[in-house]
């Protein structure tokens, strides 16, 4: 340990009750500093008020039932509970090879009961919490095959006699976070709030405002340092409630705020193309398009010309559905950046799916005298030459390609804008080097390239204006007229045979089949279908008469795409595949995707997945399979309760809507921001109070109110908002960067 950090344990462990060995445990937490405690906030509360009898509680168990409840009201199941009781008895089960099971019975009088289950460190327990001790217990509660209340390792601490005293009287009471190594350095809960006590005495008087006046009064936030207060010792709930709300309050609005300063200096900084929004080409193509765009469509085309047309880099994201209509969008502002003298570059994840944009875009666009090229890996040496020259010249107005697009050998011809697919699928570093190719395209007089990128998996609103704060966003929910939602049903393993008739009926009228499996080989690990092992039975004894095809990820990429091909051009009447189809060529002779083992896929690659079929104007079905004995599978040991019903609630979700906006929105509150589009590896900060998935309101006022004061104030430098400056670029050094140029 360096001397800073000796002085500062130093210094914590001559507060009361601390000494040496506690401080240390608070150290091994990062508990450093006296601020350092000021910000280790409880994670719950004891209030007499809100807490529930056994008896109660076993009675709102019983009415949680996912198969008569509502979907939105399952979410609440996941919360933890707090119960307060004696334990009345203790018993150690022995199992397995020198295993113990530890069972203290808890009961609070109400003449409810619950089992309190503890499957390691049963001899710590059985002596730190014997019967007769009053303790309270923070866990998730759930009922077990007899209906009885049961945790599992909760949260068990025991009521001191002074706790009690004050928890008879109606006082709230703080809980900590009690890790192992604050026990093992007999830390309790009484002492950890006692430190905490004195901590904030002698602290919170320190502690100064960091936002403007004017903004606590037009939102009735409390001062901060009321909020430190309120949080850790409360003398109501609305105290937490106020204090939780000003804290949330400041967190996003900093983060919006760094948002707002990045966007700002990035526009003022980098030059970018003024475009003029009267293209001949896309006036033409418009005329003489075979539908009628929908009004989203057309909203998000004038958001588009109005960003090109600023001078100003555009830098925005274009989400949509799958089947939504975004390339033709993007094929519109293509043709009018090309009549504005740019070349355009359109980027894809797979060389597949680049060359179904290349012929798209292609059929659209050659009768406008528009001149296209594809770059793509394997290309033989001679026509990848030939290529790369019409690139250099200007020859080529649109460039469709992988990775291969941002490769030191490629020369661009003022590449004035770049569209990326499924941007999800690119690295920041790739991303850049393509924009860097592009900028010096301009030679010395450097210019920034407009920037659009696409995404089919749609993006809760709350994480658009967090994950993307720094670019525009623009969104096609209206689906084309012609398309038919998608059929789906859960289906269990003894109807698959009505199913393979139905798929049979299907191709008999012309129409093609996928069939997914979560494996490739079968795993003795996992009792999931594989989908080399079933391909073989589908082929010989269930579709004998029929073509059938396989296609997973561990085959060659040219494999993968010579099968898709072929799926493509109706070689395969059926398609026996993996996941690796989730993302990837429009097939709009498909009609019926089967998913097996349908209960152990994410919500978005279910929807990913059905989105395969239904992309035309012929009506498409989607069948989850899961098996017979459903209620049963999902009671077993390896699957946690949560997960089970999470499970259910992903089957139904899919059953119930089409519209992937909502499904994203299930999919956040069952994972959590942390899981969704690997939210945590996106420069996401941690947030302590805010909640992503029911907190948008305070996100989009935050980020009104950051983006209103950048434009004021750029730099920060009146006075009122000298203080926001200096937490601001205490929180965000990078910002100092923007301030610099804004």
């Amino acid at each position: 340990m360096d001397e800073k950090k000796k002085e500062i344990v130093s210094e914590l462990q001559f507060i009361k009750g601390v000494g040496p060995v506690r401080a240390k445990a608070l150290a091994q937490e990062g508990i450093l500093t006296s601020e350092d405690i000021l910000n280790y906030f409880p994670r719950d509360y004891i209030d007499r008020n809100a807490v529930s009898s056994l008896k109660a509680l076993a009675v709102k168990l019983r009415q949680d039932d996912l198969f008569k409840n509502n979907i939105s009201q399952t979410f609440s199941l996941k919360n933890e509970v707090i119960a307060i009781g004696q334990i009345t008895d203790s018993r150690e089960t022995k199992f397995g090879k020198n295993k113990k099971l530890l069972n203290l019975i808890l009961s609070d009088g109400s003449g409810g009961t619950a089992n309190i289950l503890f499957w390691s460190y049963t001899d710590y327990y059985k002596k730190a919490y014997p019967v007769g001790e009053l303790v309270s217990v923070s866990g998730k509660a759930e009922l077990d095959k007899y209906n009885r209340i049961q945790f599992h390792h909760p949260e068990i601490e025991r009521f001191e006699p002074e706790d009690e005293k004050l928890y008879r009287l109606g006082a709230i009471l703080p809980v900590y976070p009690m890790t192992q190594a604050l026990k093992n350095a007999r830390w309790t809960m009484r002492q950890l709030r006692q430190t905490v006590s004195t901590v904030i005495e002698n602290i919170i008087p320190d502690i100064k405002e960091n936002l403007p006046l004017s903004l606590l009064d037009k939102y009735k936030l409390i001062k901060r340092n009321d909020a430190f207060r309120h949080l850790h010792f409360p003398m109501s709930v609305e105290d937490i409630s106020l204090a939780k709300y000003r804290m949330k309050f400041e967190e996003v609005f900093l983060f919006e705020l760094f948002l707002a300063v990045r966007q700002k200096g990035i526009k003022l900084n980098e030059p970018g193309i003024a475009m003029n929004p009267k293209s001949r080409r896309a006036r033409a193509l418009y005329e003489s398009l075979p539908f009628r765009l929908t009004d989203d469509q057309k909203k998000v085309i004038r958001e588009l010309t109005d960003d090109m047309k600023s001078g100003f880099p555009m830098n925005r994201l274009l989400q949509g559905d799958v089947g939504a209509g975004k390339t033709i969008v993007a094929l519109l502002i293509m043709l009018d950046a090309i009549d504005n003298g740019c070349q355009v570059a359109i980027m894809a994840p797979t060389e597949i799916l680049a060359e179904q944009h290349y012929h798209t875009i292609k059929d659209f666009s050659e009768k406008l005298g528009v001149k296209i090229v594809q770059l793509v890996g394997g290309q033989r040496t001679k026509a990848r030459y030939e290529i790369l020259e019409k690139i250099k010249s200007g020859e080529a107005n649109i460039i469709v390609g992988t990775h291969a697009m941002f490769e030191g050998t490629v020369a661009y011809n003022k590449l004035g804008l770049i569209v990326i697919d499924e941007q999800h699928r690119f690295g920041v570093a790739q991303r850049a080097s393509l924009k860097i190719l592009a900028e010096a395209s301009y030679g010395s007089d450097k210019r920034m390239p407009h920037i659009l990128v696409m995404s089919a998996t749609p993006i809760p609103r709350t994480l658009s204006l967090t994950l993307y704060g720094d670019l525009d966003v623009s969104i096609i929910r209206e689906m084309p007229k012609d398309r038919k939602p998608v059929k789906t049903n859960v289906v269990f393993e003894s109807q698959l045979p009505k199913i393979y008739d139905f798929i049979r009926n299907e191709v008999k009228q012309g129409h093609q089949a996928f069939i997914v499996f979560p494996l490739v080989e079968k795993s003795e690990k996992l009792e999931l279908k594989s989908a080399t092992e079933h391909y073989e039975t589908l082929k010989e004894k269930i579709f004998p008469e029929l073509k059938c095809g396989l296609l997973h990820g561990q085959m060659l990429w040219y494999e993968k795409e010579d099968t898709m091909k072929a799926f493509l051009a109706k070689q395969y009447s059926i398609l026996v595949a993996t996941t690796v189809i989730e993302v990837g060529i429009d097939i709009p002779n498909a009609t019926v995707m089967l998913i097996n083992n349908a209960e152990r896929f994410g919500l978005s690659t279910l929807h990913q997945l059905r989105g395969r079929v239904g992309r035309s104007g012929l009506q498409s079905y989607c069948f989850l399979a899961t098996k017979d004995n459903y209620r049963f599978e999902f009671r077993r040991k390896d699957l946690q309760e949560e997960e089970r019903k999470a499970a259910i609630i992903r089957l139904k979700t899919m059953e119930e809507t089409t519209d992937g906006f909502h499904i994203s929105e299930v999919d956040l509150k069952l994972r959590g921001p942390g899981d969704v589009l690997g939210t945590r590896q996106s420069g996401l900060p941690e947030f302590k109070f805010l909640d992503l998935v029911n907190d948008g309101d305070i996100i989009s006022t935050t980020r009104r109110e950051a983006f209103a004061l950048i434009e004021d104030d750029p730099h920060l430098r009146k006075p009122e908002n000298e203080p926001l400056r200096k937490e601001f670029l205490h929180q965000y050094s990078e910002g100092k960067m923007y301030f610099d140029i804004a």
